[in-house]
């Protein structure tokens, strides 16, 4: 979503209040472009699969219904306030799995009114979310011969009552439909740190890189990264929706878990989307889904934006 050239940090920024002497930096940061959250509507539909589709389905001039018959093209992975982060097709129209279907082997048990209700997602034209295992994607063949997307081996279908982007009218249903999760499971927003229970877990320590020398990593191993579009005076993300879905938080680590790295401005940033996030000297830091195992270093300098971190906290941009 783009963001008008006169709007100021604090209406884009997600910023946390901290005390005027805990945080400042030198850093410069750009302007940022936070993606939007997807809407929630309450699950409608009765019987297993909403066969009340016919009220309120879209014409073949826009909506689910009508763009039943479309392939996905390129995945997204959305944002909304009570699913966490889900999957949509290349319009943005949520994408969901059915109980009744099964993943191991796929079969598609949707078939008359149910895949009115229901819109199969065919397969072929279709490429992974940002982040997200291109791997997950297959296809299987449903009874009338078509072929039918995959993820994680469990069919994809969009919903007619769907009907613009966002909307998540499917949610729910029947008890037996919901939204995609990135990784092909249902989508579920992981529930919060009870209340006072430190919010501080996991470990940050120090590894050494042929390429980048000493940077910070996370328990896993897996690289820490910064994003040059934040701040950290005032602290604040600007890596929002999508960015964050590639980018995942890196969780509040206690300072007895953060072996070697400076304590200054070690902080915790409160986000408007219900996370915790570890800063290091103010700046707000993030792992990637791009790295697969320990030692990766595929964020470096991704966008001319991404960096690995030094133990200090500053930005490593040798490559």
């Amino acid at each position: 979503m783009g963001i008008k050239r006169g709007t100021t940090l604090a209406a884009v920024a997600v910023v946390v209040a901290l005390t005027a002497t805990a945080c400042g930096g030198d850093d410069k940061a750009g302007n940022a472009k936070p993606a939007g959250a997807a809407s929630v509507a309450p699950a409608s539909g009765a019987g297993d699969y909403g066969s009340d589709y016919g009220s309120g389905s879209a014409d073949a001039s826009g909506g689910a219904e009508g763009a039943g018959a479309k392939a996905a093209g390129q995945l997204a992975v959305a944002q909304n306030e009570q699913l966490g982060s889900l999957l949509t097709d290349n319009a943005g129209f949520t994408l969901y799995r059915f109980d009744k279907d099964t993943a191991k082997p796929p079969k598609s048990n949707c078939d008359g009114d149910c895949a009115k209700a229901w819109p199969a997602v065919p397969a072929g034209e279709a490429t992974a979310a940002a982040g997200m295992d291109p791997a997950l994607l297959g296809e299987v063949v449903r009874t009338d011969g078509s072929k039918q997307l995959t993820v994680a081996g469990w069919p994809v279908y969009r919903y007619a009552k769907d009907t613009k982007a966002g909307e998540t009218n499917g949610q729910g249903v029947g008890g037996t439909w919901f939204a995609f999760a990135p990784d092909g499971k249902k989508a579920a927003k992981a529930a919060a740190a009870p209340a006072g229970a430190g919010q501080a877990t996991g470990a940050l320590t120090v590894a050494k890189d042929p390429k980048l020398g000493e940077h910070i990593v996370d328990g896993n191993g897996m690289t820490v990264y910064r994003f040059k579009k934040d701040t950290a005076w005032p602290m604040a993300s600007n890596c929002t929706g999508d960015c964050v879905a590639k980018w995942p938080v890196v969780p509040p680590v206690d300072k007895a878990n953060a072996k070697g790295i400076v304590e200054k401005g070690y902080s915790v940033l409160d986000r408007p989307d219900g996370k915790k996030q570890q800063a290091i000297d103010c700046w707000p830091v993030y792992t990637f889904t791009g790295d697969k195992k320990a030692g990766d270093i595929n964020g470096q300098g991704v966008g001319g934006t991404w960096y690995a971190v030094a133990p200090d906290g500053k930005l490593i941009t040798t490559s």
